[in-house]
């Protein structure tokens, strides 16, 4: 009965490995930084914010479409979902590994 357990929980780790390299890929693939606005003299300006080393940059964009403004909200929602289910899923891991830890190699 022991080894249909660890068989089952092995095959859970491969998968959840699988799931979490999709996860990496799929926010490797988002756009970086976020999209501010910001007014001057009651004009509007984009720029994008991004993270370079300890710094926050921030690049000028010029007067941006609704397209693009809609494209960075989205990435910026699907950025959010994807770390948050790769956190729960690194957890998972964790727990597997442990689980699964014993004499035998995994």
């Amino acid at each position: 009965m022991r080894g249909v357990i660890k068989g089952v929980l092995a095959e859970e780790l491969e998968r959840s490995l699988r799931v979490q390299k999709g996860y990496e890929s799929a926010l490797n693939k988002l756009p970086e930084g976020c999209l501010v606005k910001k007014k001057i003299r009651n004009h509007d300006y984009y720029y994008v914010a991004k993270r370079q080393g300890p710094k926050v940059v921030y690049i000028y964009k010029g007067k941006s479409s609704q397209e693009e403004i809609r494209q960075y909200q989205e990435a910026k929602s699907l950025r959010a979902k994807y770390r948050n289910a790769l956190s729960k899923l690194k957890k998972q891991v964790k727990f597997l590994r442990g689980a699964l830890r014993g004499k035998e190699p995994i």
